[in-house]
């Protein structure tokens, strides 16, 4: 390049936009060595050469791991790591967004930014005053502990969790966004790195971040409250002691769409870990927005998250399963099995959930109506839980009897061949030898 700072500097922002159009334009730039001249350039005191240089190797490394690791290879992250610490900056965004670049590929890339010392100064960032210096800052710290339990903790021990846990409530939305998600990107590895999180009282900030008017804070905090509530029971406790079941249920029903999938799975976490975490769902009106998730969103994917949470709530007692069961969730947990349209995702957890819940289901108005529509597969786990109960309640007994259903029970029992005779036989043992009703 010619020595006069503003061509320098035209020439590498030109290089640096083409590098950002396509990966083949940036594939180029590496392939005729310019790559150790911008290197170079970072060495000069020129902070307009500076901050286009790193322009360049952002552009170039964003694309692939491959371009990313031919920026380390041409040493850019020794140059790049110094500019983290220079008095302007513009000089210090530049670099903290080009290093988090070649961060996001995979581990090895992020642990070679590690080992490069990038991450101390990348926390001093986050106390700048420069509110887009701290934007980017974060954002590079997700970058780099999103990948392994080891590089959140280099994040960790460098102090960065108690800076960004203010960022919560920042009046910055696109700072509060980076803040949750790094913070969730933390929480996600382990019990020990999501009590980390806790510890910097998260709690209950970060419910606030679900009423927000940003619909992508809303989902960076249901993502963070889904990461700490998945590792340990005590954790989930703590989530619904601070008021988080009831605020998911109320984000899960005001969301639009995919956004309200990360709240769907923090309740299904909270709930698979005892009865009494079950129950404070349920208590949290939590059913009601899940069946209308389950019934109404046309993606498949968070059909099959509310039918997964549904199955971890009704799994555990018969009181857990007849709260379900009174509110029609199983003829909707069956629809979501049977229909064609469904995606086979839906189908396994919606079939899993049915199952699971079925187990331990003793509301007989819910099941007999089921009973006529399910599956054969179906029918033998309904008719197994009908023949638990049936015999020891006359007045549930007598009912059955009188809705047809015995009668059903005995023509589908020779539908498929006698298979449902010992079911038949174990409900009502003289009306299933004699074939007759109504009295048992």
């Amino acid at each position: 390049m010619l020595q006069v700072p503003s061509i320098q500097q035209s020439a590498a922002l030109a290089l640096g936009r083409l590098a950002n159009y396509s990966e083949e334009l940036a594939k180029t730039i590496v392939g005729n060595e310019i790559l150790t001249q911008l290197v170079y350039s970072l060495s000069e005191q020129n902070r307009f050469i500076k901050k286009a240089a790193s322009f360049v190797l952002r552009a170039v490394a964003k694309h692939s791991p491959e371009l990313a690791v031919a920026v380390v290879d041409s040493g850019a992250l020794e140059a790049l790591t110094p500019c983290l610490e220079e008095f302007d900056p513009a000089v210090r965004e530049a670099a903290a967004w080009a290093i988090g670049y070649i961060a996001q590929h995979n581990a090895e890339l992020a642990q070679t930014v590690v080992e490069g010392g990038s991450v101390p100064s990348l926390v001093l960032c986050l106390q700048e005053p420069e509110i887009s210096l701290k934007r980017i800052s974060a954002s590079a710290l997700s970058d780099i502990c999103k990948h392994s339990p080891e590089l959140a903790q280099a994040v960790v021990d460098a102090g960065a969790v108690s800076y960004l846990a203010p960022f919560i409530l920042h009046p910055d939305v696109k700072l509060k966004r980076q803040a949750c998600t790094c913070l969730a990107q933390v929480a996600k590895h382990s019990a020990d790195l999501a009590e980390a999180v806790v510890e910097a009282d998260v709690f209950p900030r970060v419910l606030c971040c679900l009423k927000d008017a940003d619909l992508f804070v809303q989902k960076s905090a249901g993502s963070c409250i889904r990461e700490i509530a998945k590792q340990t029971p005590e954790l989930a406790k703590l989530i619904v002691n601070s008021g988080g079941a009831s605020a998911l249920t109320e984000y899960i029903a005001d969301a639009p769409g995919n956004s309200k999938l990360p709240a769907i799975m923090a309740l299904g976490y909270i709930a698979a870990f005892s009865e009494t975490l079950g129950l404070a769902v349920i208590v949290a009106q939590g059913i009601a927005p899940l069946k209308d998730a389950l019934v109404s969103e046309p993606e498949d994917h968070v059909k099959a998250a509310a039918a997964w949470t549904l199955g971890h709530i009704g799994r555990h007692t018969s009181d857990h399963a007849h709260a379900l069961a009174e509110q029609d969730v199983l003829r909707h947990l069956l629809a979501c099995m049977v229909h064609d349209d469904s995606s086979e995702d839906l189908q396994t957890k919606s079939k899993r959930a049915l199952k699971a819940i079925l187990a331990k289901c003793t509301h007989m108005q819910s099941l007999q109506p089921l009973l006529r529509y399910a599956p054969v597969k179906v029918q033998k786990y309904i008719l197994k839980q009908m023949s638990c109960v049936l015999p020891h309640d006359v007045e549930a007994r007598r009912a059955f009897v009188q809705n047809g259903g015995l009668q059903f029970l005995q023509e589908l029992n020779e539908t498929v061949g006698g298979r449902f005779a010992d079911f038949a036989q174990n409900i009502n043992p003289r009306q299933a030898r004699r074939r007759r009703s109504p009295h048992p």
